[in-house]
Protein backbone atom coordinates (compact mmCIF):
# COMPACT_ATOMS: atom_id res chain seq x y z
CA UNK A 1 0.00 0.00 0.00
CA UNK A 2 1.21 3.51 -0.81
CA UNK A 3 2.10 5.74 2.18
CA UNK A 4 -0.65 8.32 1.77
CA UNK A 5 -3.28 5.65 1.14
CA UNK A 6 -2.29 4.14 4.49
CA UNK A 7 -2.73 7.52 6.15
CA UNK A 8 -6.15 7.95 4.56
CA UNK A 9 -7.22 4.47 5.69
CA UNK A 10 -6.09 5.00 9.28
CA UNK A 11 -7.49 8.54 9.57
CA UNK A 12 -10.94 7.24 8.58
CA UNK A 13 -11.02 5.04 11.69
CA UNK A 14 -12.33 6.28 15.03
CA UNK A 15 -10.27 5.89 18.19
CA UNK A 16 -10.25 8.50 20.92
CA UNK A 17 -7.86 7.96 23.82
CA UNK A 18 -8.64 4.70 25.60
CA UNK A 19 -10.88 3.50 22.73
CA UNK A 20 -8.28 2.71 20.07
CA UNK A 21 -9.43 -0.87 19.36
CA UNK A 22 -10.54 -0.30 15.74
CA UNK A 23 -7.22 1.36 14.92
CA UNK A 24 -5.11 -1.31 16.58
CA UNK A 25 -7.12 -4.04 14.82
CA UNK A 26 -6.39 -2.48 11.43
CA UNK A 27 -2.71 -2.06 12.29
CA UNK A 28 -2.44 -5.70 13.37
CA UNK A 29 -4.18 -6.71 10.15
CA UNK A 30 -1.62 -4.77 8.10
CA UNK A 31 1.22 -6.31 10.10
CA UNK A 32 0.22 -9.85 9.15
CA UNK A 33 3.01 -11.37 7.10
CA UNK A 34 5.11 -8.23 7.55
CA UNK A 35 6.22 -8.18 11.20
CA UNK A 36 8.28 -10.98 12.70
CA UNK A 37 6.41 -10.40 15.94
CA UNK A 38 3.27 -8.37 16.70
CA UNK A 39 1.08 -8.27 19.79
CA UNK A 40 -1.29 -6.04 21.72
CA UNK A 41 -0.22 -5.43 25.31
CA UNK A 42 -2.55 -5.15 28.31
CA UNK A 43 -3.00 -1.39 27.95
CA UNK A 44 -3.72 -1.65 24.22
CA UNK A 45 -0.40 -0.69 22.62
CA UNK A 46 0.58 -2.65 19.52
CA UNK A 47 4.20 -3.79 19.90
CA UNK A 48 5.93 -5.16 16.80
CA UNK A 49 9.40 -6.36 15.86
CA UNK A 50 10.90 -6.45 12.39
CA UNK A 51 14.14 -8.27 11.64
CA UNK A 52 16.56 -6.30 9.48
CA UNK A 53 19.52 -7.30 7.41
CA UNK A 54 21.81 -6.60 10.37
CA UNK A 55 21.63 -6.79 14.16
CA UNK A 56 22.56 -3.45 15.79
CA UNK A 57 24.62 -3.01 18.93
CA UNK A 58 21.78 -1.01 20.54
CA UNK A 59 18.03 -1.61 20.67
CA UNK A 60 16.02 0.95 18.70
CA UNK A 61 12.27 1.61 18.99
CA UNK A 62 10.18 3.79 16.70
CA UNK A 63 6.88 5.04 18.11
CA UNK A 64 3.68 6.77 16.98
CA UNK A 65 0.37 7.10 18.81
CA UNK A 66 -2.93 5.68 17.61
CA UNK A 67 -5.37 7.80 19.63
CA UNK A 68 -7.11 11.01 18.63
CA UNK A 69 -8.77 13.79 20.59
CA UNK A 70 -12.52 13.63 20.96
CA UNK A 71 -15.43 13.71 23.38
CA UNK A 72 -17.16 11.38 25.82
CA UNK A 73 -20.84 11.32 26.79
CA UNK A 74 -21.43 12.41 30.39
CA UNK A 75 -25.17 12.92 30.48
CA UNK A 76 -28.48 12.92 28.62
CA UNK A 77 -30.98 15.73 29.08
CA UNK A 78 -34.72 15.28 29.40
CA UNK A 79 -35.18 16.58 25.86
CA UNK A 80 -32.67 14.11 24.39
CA UNK A 81 -29.50 16.16 24.06
CA UNK A 82 -26.14 14.67 25.08
CA UNK A 83 -23.84 16.32 27.58
CA UNK A 84 -20.13 15.68 27.09
CA UNK A 85 -16.57 16.25 28.27
CA UNK A 86 -13.41 16.51 26.19
CA UNK A 87 -10.88 13.69 25.83
CA UNK A 88 -7.51 15.32 25.18
CA UNK A 89 -6.77 18.92 24.32
CA UNK A 90 -9.76 20.12 22.33
CA UNK A 91 -10.68 23.80 21.95
CA UNK A 92 -14.42 24.40 21.79
CA UNK A 93 -13.87 27.05 19.09
CA UNK A 94 -13.03 24.32 16.56
CA UNK A 95 -16.06 22.11 17.31
CA UNK A 96 -18.96 24.54 17.64
CA UNK A 97 -21.59 23.57 15.09
CA UNK A 98 -19.46 20.65 13.81
CA UNK A 99 -20.67 17.17 12.95
CA UNK A 100 -19.72 14.31 15.27
CA UNK A 101 -20.32 10.57 15.41
CA UNK A 102 -21.49 8.51 18.36
CA UNK A 103 -22.32 4.80 18.03
CA UNK A 104 -22.76 5.18 14.28
CA UNK A 105 -25.16 8.12 14.66
CA UNK A 106 -24.45 11.57 13.31
CA UNK A 107 -24.80 14.46 15.71
CA UNK A 108 -24.09 18.17 15.82
CA UNK A 109 -22.42 20.21 18.56
CA UNK A 110 -25.41 22.35 19.45
CA UNK A 111 -25.18 26.06 20.18
CA UNK A 112 -27.56 28.98 20.05
CA UNK A 113 -28.13 30.61 16.70
CA UNK A 114 -26.22 33.89 16.36
CA UNK A 115 -29.35 36.07 16.48
CA UNK A 116 -30.29 34.48 19.84
CA UNK A 117 -27.01 35.35 21.56
CA UNK A 118 -26.70 38.26 23.95
CA UNK A 119 -23.90 40.79 23.49
CA UNK A 120 -21.99 39.16 26.35
CA UNK A 121 -22.48 35.64 24.98
CA UNK A 122 -21.02 36.70 21.63
CA UNK A 123 -17.74 37.61 23.34
CA UNK A 124 -17.11 34.18 24.90
CA UNK A 125 -16.70 30.60 23.73
CA UNK A 126 -18.85 28.38 25.95
CA UNK A 127 -17.13 25.64 27.95
CA UNK A 128 -17.77 22.00 27.09
CA UNK A 129 -20.11 21.55 30.05
CA UNK A 130 -22.31 24.36 28.70
CA UNK A 131 -22.76 22.71 25.31
CA UNK A 132 -24.53 19.57 24.13
CA UNK A 133 -24.81 17.23 21.16
CA UNK A 134 -28.00 17.04 19.13
CA UNK A 135 -28.57 13.54 17.66
CA UNK A 136 -32.17 14.28 16.66
CA UNK A 137 -33.74 12.40 19.57
CA UNK A 138 -37.16 13.61 20.73
CA UNK A 139 -36.47 12.96 24.42
CA UNK A 140 -34.22 11.17 26.93
CA UNK A 141 -35.98 7.83 26.47
CA UNK A 142 -35.31 7.78 22.73
CA UNK A 143 -31.70 8.94 23.12
CA UNK A 144 -31.03 6.21 25.69
CA UNK A 145 -31.99 3.57 23.11
CA UNK A 146 -28.81 4.48 21.19
CA UNK A 147 -26.40 6.18 23.58
CA UNK A 148 -25.08 5.45 27.09
CA UNK A 149 -22.90 7.40 29.47
CA UNK A 150 -19.23 6.87 28.68
CA UNK A 151 -19.76 6.37 24.94
CA UNK A 152 -17.11 7.80 22.63
CA UNK A 153 -17.79 10.77 20.39
CA UNK A 154 -15.50 11.44 17.43
CA UNK A 155 -15.18 14.43 15.14
CA UNK A 156 -16.20 14.06 11.50
CA UNK A 157 -13.37 15.04 9.18
CA UNK A 158 -12.96 13.07 5.96
CA UNK A 159 -9.65 13.02 4.08
CA UNK A 160 -9.31 16.01 1.74
CA UNK A 161 -6.58 16.75 -0.80
CA UNK A 162 -6.49 20.46 -1.63
CA UNK A 163 -4.35 23.36 -2.76
CA UNK A 164 -0.66 22.95 -3.56
CA UNK A 165 -0.01 19.47 -2.19
CA UNK A 166 -2.02 19.73 1.04
CA UNK A 167 -4.03 17.02 2.76
CA UNK A 168 -6.38 17.45 5.71
CA UNK A 169 -8.26 15.01 7.92
CA UNK A 170 -9.24 14.42 11.49
CA UNK A 171 -6.68 12.27 13.37
CA UNK A 172 -3.77 13.06 11.07
CA UNK A 173 -2.24 13.51 14.53
CA UNK A 174 -0.92 10.85 14.71
CA UNK A 175 -2.24 8.28 12.24
CA UNK A 176 0.30 9.80 9.85
CA UNK A 177 3.07 8.51 12.10
CA UNK A 178 1.40 5.10 12.41
CA UNK A 179 1.21 4.84 8.62
CA UNK A 180 4.91 5.64 8.38
CA UNK A 181 5.83 2.85 10.78
CA UNK A 182 3.77 0.36 8.78
CA UNK A 183 5.32 1.54 5.53
CA UNK A 184 8.82 1.26 6.93
CA UNK A 185 8.25 -2.30 8.07
CA UNK A 186 6.78 -3.33 4.73
CA UNK A 187 9.67 -1.85 2.76
CA UNK A 188 12.27 -3.63 4.90
CA UNK A 189 14.96 -2.41 7.26
CA UNK A 190 18.71 -2.31 7.47
CA UNK A 191 18.72 -3.14 11.21
CA UNK A 192 16.48 -5.09 13.60
CA UNK A 193 13.94 -2.60 14.97
CA UNK A 194 11.08 -2.49 17.46
CA UNK A 195 7.91 -0.52 16.78
CA UNK A 196 5.32 0.82 19.22
CA UNK A 197 1.86 2.01 18.17
CA UNK A 198 0.84 3.63 21.42
CA UNK A 199 -2.45 4.44 23.15
CA UNK A 200 -3.59 7.36 25.31
CA UNK A 201 -0.96 9.87 24.17
CA UNK A 202 -3.49 12.68 24.15
CA UNK A 203 -4.33 12.27 27.85
CA UNK A 204 -0.82 12.00 29.27
CA UNK A 205 1.41 9.76 27.09
CA UNK A 206 0.35 6.72 29.13
CA UNK A 207 0.79 4.05 26.48
CA UNK A 208 4.33 5.15 25.67
CA UNK A 209 5.31 4.61 29.28
CA UNK A 210 4.28 0.97 29.31
CA UNK A 211 5.51 0.31 25.76
CA UNK A 212 9.00 1.60 26.52
CA UNK A 213 9.09 -0.29 29.82
CA UNK A 214 8.36 -3.52 27.96
CA UNK A 215 10.65 -3.02 24.97
CA UNK A 216 13.56 -1.50 26.93
CA UNK A 217 15.01 0.53 24.03
CA UNK A 218 18.41 2.22 24.17
CA UNK A 219 17.31 4.70 21.48
CA UNK A 220 13.89 5.84 20.31
CA UNK A 221 12.54 7.90 17.42
CA UNK A 222 9.07 9.35 17.92
CA UNK A 223 7.13 10.20 14.76
CA UNK A 224 4.55 12.93 15.28
CA UNK A 225 2.77 15.98 13.97
CA UNK A 226 3.42 19.38 15.49
CA UNK A 227 1.68 22.74 15.42
CA UNK A 228 2.43 25.31 12.75
CA UNK A 229 1.42 28.92 13.16
CA UNK A 230 2.31 30.05 9.63
CA UNK A 231 -0.92 31.87 8.97
CA UNK A 232 -1.85 35.40 8.01
CA UNK A 233 -1.00 37.88 10.74
CA UNK A 234 1.59 35.66 12.43
CA UNK A 235 5.21 36.68 11.92
CA UNK A 236 8.76 35.51 12.68
CA UNK A 237 9.43 32.97 15.39
CA UNK A 238 5.76 33.00 16.44
CA UNK A 239 5.07 30.87 13.37
CA UNK A 240 6.91 28.11 15.30
CA UNK A 241 7.19 25.78 12.27
CA UNK A 242 6.59 26.31 8.56
CA UNK A 243 4.34 24.11 6.48
CA UNK A 244 6.41 23.26 3.41
CA UNK A 245 9.66 23.63 5.37
CA UNK A 246 10.22 19.90 5.79
CA UNK A 247 10.51 17.59 8.79
CA UNK A 248 10.63 19.21 12.24
CA UNK A 249 13.32 18.07 14.70
CA UNK A 250 12.80 19.50 18.19
CA UNK A 251 15.42 20.30 20.82
CA UNK A 252 12.97 20.71 23.73
CA UNK A 253 9.25 20.77 24.50
CA UNK A 254 7.10 20.66 27.64
CA UNK A 255 7.73 16.94 28.20
CA UNK A 256 11.32 16.33 27.07
CA UNK A 257 14.75 17.78 26.49
CA UNK A 258 15.89 15.81 23.45
CA UNK A 259 19.21 14.06 23.17
CA UNK A 260 21.58 16.71 21.82
CA UNK A 261 23.72 14.31 19.80
CA UNK A 262 20.64 12.80 18.12
CA UNK A 263 19.31 16.29 17.39
CA UNK A 264 22.55 17.22 15.67
CA UNK A 265 22.74 13.85 13.92
CA UNK A 266 19.27 14.39 12.45
CA UNK A 267 20.27 17.65 10.82
CA UNK A 268 23.53 16.17 9.58
CA UNK A 269 21.76 13.17 8.06
CA UNK A 270 19.08 15.42 6.54
CA UNK A 271 21.73 17.56 4.86
CA UNK A 272 23.61 14.52 3.54
CA UNK A 273 20.41 12.97 2.11
CA UNK A 274 18.91 16.22 0.80
CA UNK A 275 15.87 15.94 3.09
CA UNK A 276 14.23 19.30 3.99
CA UNK A 277 14.44 19.83 7.75
CA UNK A 278 13.68 22.54 10.30
CA UNK A 279 13.36 23.03 14.04
CA UNK A 280 10.66 24.61 16.20
CA UNK A 281 11.19 28.24 17.19
CA UNK A 282 9.30 27.83 20.45
CA UNK A 283 9.33 25.44 23.38
CA UNK A 284 5.77 24.16 23.33
CA UNK A 285 3.62 21.06 23.33
CA UNK A 286 4.81 17.55 24.04
CA UNK A 287 4.48 13.95 22.91
CA UNK A 288 5.37 10.38 23.83
CA UNK A 289 9.07 11.27 24.03
CA UNK A 290 8.88 12.39 27.66
CA UNK A 291 7.55 9.04 28.86
CA UNK A 292 9.91 7.02 26.66
CA UNK A 293 12.90 9.07 27.72
CA UNK A 294 12.38 8.26 31.40
CA UNK A 295 11.31 4.60 31.17
CA UNK A 296 13.34 2.05 33.14
CA UNK A 297 16.98 3.20 33.12
CA UNK A 298 16.40 5.92 30.52
CA UNK A 299 16.43 6.14 26.74
CA UNK A 300 17.98 8.50 24.20
CA UNK A 301 15.14 10.05 22.21
CA UNK A 302 14.67 12.05 19.03
CA UNK A 303 11.32 13.38 17.76
CA UNK A 304 10.66 13.96 14.06
CA UNK A 305 7.37 15.69 13.28
CA UNK A 306 5.34 17.01 10.38
CA UNK A 307 4.26 20.65 10.70
CA UNK A 308 0.45 20.88 10.69
CA UNK A 309 -2.06 23.68 10.69
CA UNK A 310 -5.25 23.42 12.78
CA UNK A 311 -4.12 20.50 14.95
CA UNK A 312 -6.73 18.88 17.19
CA UNK A 313 -9.53 19.81 14.85
CA UNK A 314 -11.55 17.99 12.15
CA UNK A 315 -9.11 19.40 9.58
CA UNK A 316 -5.52 18.73 10.68
CA UNK A 317 -3.76 20.06 7.57
CA UNK A 318 -0.26 19.19 6.33
CA UNK A 319 1.74 19.24 3.14
CA UNK A 320 2.41 15.83 1.68
CA UNK A 321 6.01 16.86 0.96
CA UNK A 322 6.55 17.46 4.70
CA UNK A 323 5.00 14.10 5.59
CA UNK A 324 7.30 12.44 3.06
CA UNK A 325 10.28 14.28 4.55
CA UNK A 326 9.42 12.94 8.01
CA UNK A 327 9.29 9.42 6.64
CA UNK A 328 12.57 9.77 4.73
CA UNK A 329 14.40 11.27 7.69
CA UNK A 330 13.05 8.64 10.10
CA UNK A 331 14.32 5.85 7.84
CA UNK A 332 17.71 7.54 7.49
CA UNK A 333 17.96 8.13 11.25
CA UNK A 334 17.06 4.49 11.99
CA UNK A 335 19.99 3.43 9.80
CA UNK A 336 22.35 5.97 11.35
CA UNK A 337 21.46 4.93 14.90
CA UNK A 338 21.73 1.26 13.98
CA UNK A 339 25.29 1.88 12.84
CA UNK A 340 26.36 3.44 16.16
Amino acid sequence: MELFERMKTLCALDGISGREQDVSAEILRQLEGVADEARRDSLGNVIAFKKGRKTPAHRLMLAAHMDEVGLIVTGITEDGFLRFATVGGLDMKVVLGRRVKVNGLTGVIATKALHRLTAEERKDIPAADKLCIDIGAKDREEAEQYVSLGDSVTLVGDWLDFGDGFSAAKALDDRAGCAMLLQMMEEGLEYDTWFAFTVQEEIGTRGAKTAAFGVEPDFAIVLETTASGDMAGVEGEKRVTLVGGGAVVSYMDHTAIYDRELYQLAFRVAKERGIPCQTKTAIAGGNDSGSIQTARGGCRVCAISAPCRYLHSPVDAAKRSDLQAVYDLARAMAEAIGAL
